[in-house]
């Protein structure tokens, strides 16, 4: 088990809390942390892109002219991939880029991110708070306390919708919930600033994840 300190909203030390060495203590491992993220990257891509082959083009099939005779190369018919106008050839069509990564390899890439976090000191826990009225001014008054402008990661205890609208028009802000991270933002997150009952939650989350209940 490891201390970490709790911060009021004010950027003041109140306490102390329990984390669990499980989740928070863990050694940095590099190539299981690349898979998580491009496992992440690749899911979000849409694969749309798509071009019209030969067959697909809009055009007459007949041949331009003769096929002898003439003392010109041989043609086909106008949608030839070689002309103007003509199909794409080995174009891009619709696709699904997706692919799957074991659970359990995914939980372990977030509990050493979570835990790299911890150990460079760029994850503040910091006491419960909500934005009632749910404007971006009193949000950004709050987040003043802890390095404003870098990239941050606010980690929810639950699905916030007031503090989650107040945050829409911060560009530098991403927010996630305790039982949904996310590897690519929380990774690249130049701060993380998670509240403290979502810290308890991580505990108890994934420990329970880890002995199978």
């Amino acid at each position: 088990m490891m201390n970490c300190k709790v911060y009021s909203k004010e950027g003041k030390e109140l306490r102390t809390m329990v984390l669990d060495d499980t989740v928070f203590g863990l050694p940095f491992n590099e190539e299981l942390v690349w898979y998580a993220i491009n496992n992440e990257l690749a899911n979000k891509r849409q694969g749309n892109a798509s071009t019209k082959g030969r067959a697909e083009v809009h055009g007459s099939n007949a041949k331009p002219y003769k096929q002898k005779g003439t003392g010109r190369a041989r043609r086909g018919d106008k949608k030839s991939p070689i002309l103007t106008g003509g199909g794409t050839i080995f174009g891009p069509k619709p696709r699904d880029f997706s692919w799957s990564m074991p659970r359990k390899a995914k939980r372990q890439a977030l509990k050493t991110i979570l835990s790299l976090k911890v150990q460079s000191d760029t994850l503040k826990i910091v006491e419960d708070f909500s934005v009632e009225s749910g404007k971006t001014k009193d949000l950004a008054k709050l987040l003043d306390n802890f390095q404003p402008g870098l990239r941050t990661v606010l980690v929810l205890k639950d699905d916030d919708t007031m503090l989650k609208r107040a945050s829409a028009n911060i560009p530098w802000l991403k927010f996630l919930s305790y039982n949904r991270l996310r590897a690519h933002d929380l990774f690249y997150g130049r701060q993380v600033i998670m509240l403290e009952t979502a810290a308890k939650n991580l505990n108890e989350f994934y420990s329970a994840k880890e002995t199978g209940e």
